[in-house]
């Protein structure tokens, strides 16, 4: 499966500050569900699938939905998937986290996705949200995001294909006390995103 690399830009990374508040564990043990309008193809020899039309994939609370969808699995049982949009239709991905009425969602226009690692790769005009019920918690967007469910880190990097002037990411954090709330009474809300203290900042060119 071929890779997109983006060389020389600023990287940032960031983790949802929660230890134990990671993506929906159940969902390492439920079946992939796939739906499609077009043609599709399941090369069992080869163990790969490749799937076109309004492709949507279920796993658990997993959500994802896309154009064109090519799944290769690899020997140790593992499943590696690439996503691509439509024209004005990016590719989307949704899947819940362990803290009840909260979930990770994104759009790209490309988006790869592996269960050995339990990464999610947005790449091109990627913004990924936390929401908080139906209230956006926090928003990240840039060209490439690398979300690890494992550990809660997104990975940013600029580029080209971001979606903000001159390749820029940004960072959008709500506030989780509103004015006029009563903050003693509030009930205990995760914490936000805070850099990670294990990857550097790239060097730009």
């Amino acid at each position: 499966m071929s890779r997109h690399l983006i060389s020389f830009v600023p990287v940032l990374a960031l983790a949802l500050a929660l230890p134990a508040a990671q993506a929906e564990k159940a969902d390492r043990l439920k079946p992939f569900i796939f739906t499609q309008e077009k043609l599709g193809r399941v090369d069992a020899v080869n163990q790969r699938t490749e799937l076109l039309g309004n492709v949507v994939i279920t796993k658990g609370s997993l959500l994802l939905k896309a154009e064109k969808v090519d799944m290769q699995e690899t020997r140790e049982g593992y499943h590696q998937a690439f996503a691509t949009g439509a024209p004005g239709q990016p590719v989307s991905f949704r899947q819940a986290r362990d803290v009840p009425g909260e979930s990770i969602e994104g759009v790209a226009n490309q988006l790869e996705y592996d269960t050995r690692t339990e990464t999610v790769r947005f790449i091109g005009n990627a913004t990924v949200r936390r929401l908080r019920g139906a209230a956006v918690a926090e928003e990240v967007t840039g060209a490439v995001i690398v979300y690890d469910s494992r550990t809660e880190v997104f990975t940013l990097e600029g580029g080209s294909t971001s979606p903000n002037p001159n390749g820029r990411t940004r960072i959008v954090m709500m506030p989780r006390v509103q004015p006029g709330d009563d903050a003693a009474s509030a009930p205990p809300a995760s914490l936000p995103l805070k850099p990670s203290t294990t990857l550097q900042p790239g060097k730009p060119s």
